[in-house]
């Protein structure tokens, strides 16, 4: 008889990540989801709001899904349990990449090589995004480091937020975007919307162009999602935002007690190291997604009613 598995314990399950003991990890990866993401974004049909260009949680780590070249598909993945990059071409053949200290310079040859000897080769723009005074991949050699411990631990963090962050997506029955990996921001998001337009965004992402940043602004979102660090909350957390932001967003009784509003980035934050803390981490982060929507929908009037369904 086949045992079933013990449930992972929340330890296990959300392990710590505090910015300090990864930040050069950290700053590599981004770069290299970069690499492999430009890819994506090249062999990808365009879909709105730039949904045709991040990456999805894996088990093991991301990956790009099937893209189409030719009469056939590839696929680019991150392994963060064995700690390799694969390609797979199908029937054409796979190739894989050790995931180790490598500059980003390494890391883009060694991808672009691997490809071509799968008959592949993509046309990307091999400058990075969103990021100040961006190094174009072939000559960057300042990012070249890989601590696999903190990989892994990265990579258990993406599943267990991408549980989470599905379960919360599953009671929106209006437009919602899929829960994907954005690799210019270095996060993961869900995005639901109202159905109306929105005002014009005003821009002003370092390294993007206000263009792009319209295009994913278009119509009222309320957005929400974790990052591993590095952004207006230094180390991991769940962020969640509206825009455009309705007047006493930022006054909102929003759950966990240790949630903050973040003044200057205009968006609610959830550390992760509070939810590794909670009696049950699961319902924290829920709690906190569910709130921070609820309030953000009732002060900018949305039609709940016709947008959502009970659990």
């Amino acid at each position: 008889m086949t045992e079933t598995p013990a449930p992972t314990h929340a330890a296990d399950a959300w392990p710590s990540l505090p910015l300090a003991g990864w930040e050069d990890t950290r700053a590599t990866l981004h770069m290299w989801t970069q690499v492999v993401g430009k890819v994506r974004l090249a062999q990808t049909p365009w879909i709105n709001h730039w949904w045709h260009v991040p990456l999805y949680v894996t088990p093991r780590g991301l990956t790009t899904a099937a893209m189409a070249y030719g009469a056939g598909s590839f696929e680019i993945a991150f392994d963060f349990v064995d700690h390799r990059l694969r390609v797979d071409a199908g029937g054409a053949g796979s190739r894989t990449l050790p995931l180790e200290p490598r500059s980003v310079a390494d890391f883009h040859r060694g991808l672009m090589d691997a490809l071509a000897s799968l008959g592949i080769r993509p046309r990307i723009w091999p400058v990075p995004v969103e990021v100040p005074d961006p190094v174009p991949f072939p000559e960057d050699h300042a990012h070249a480091s890989y601590d696999p411990e903190y990989a892994r631990r990265f990579g258990q963090a993406l599943v267990s937020a991408d549980r989470v962050l599905r379960e919360f997506r599953s009671g929106f029955t209006g437009k919602c975007s899929p829960v994907h990996f954005f690799w210019g921001s270095f996060d993961l998001a869900v995005t639901r919307f109202s159905g109306r337009a929105a005002p014009p965004h005003p821009g002003g992402i370092p390294g993007l162009a206000d263009w792009v940043t319209r295009e994913a602004y278009s119509h009222e979102v309320s957005s929400a999602g974790w990052w591993p660090g590095g952004g207006p909350f230094p180390d991991a957390a769940f962020y969640a935002y509206m825009y455009p932001q309705p007047a006493g967003y930022a006054d909102a009784r929003v759950r966990p007690p240790e949630a903050l509003y973040l003044a200057d980035a205009g968006e609610w934050v959830l550390s992760h190291e509070a939810v590794r803390a909670a009696p049950d981490p699961d319902g924290a982060v829920r709690a906190f997604l569910e709130d921070t929507y609820a309030a953000g929908a009732e002060l900018a009037g949305w039609d709940r009613a016709a947008l959502e369904r009970p659990a």
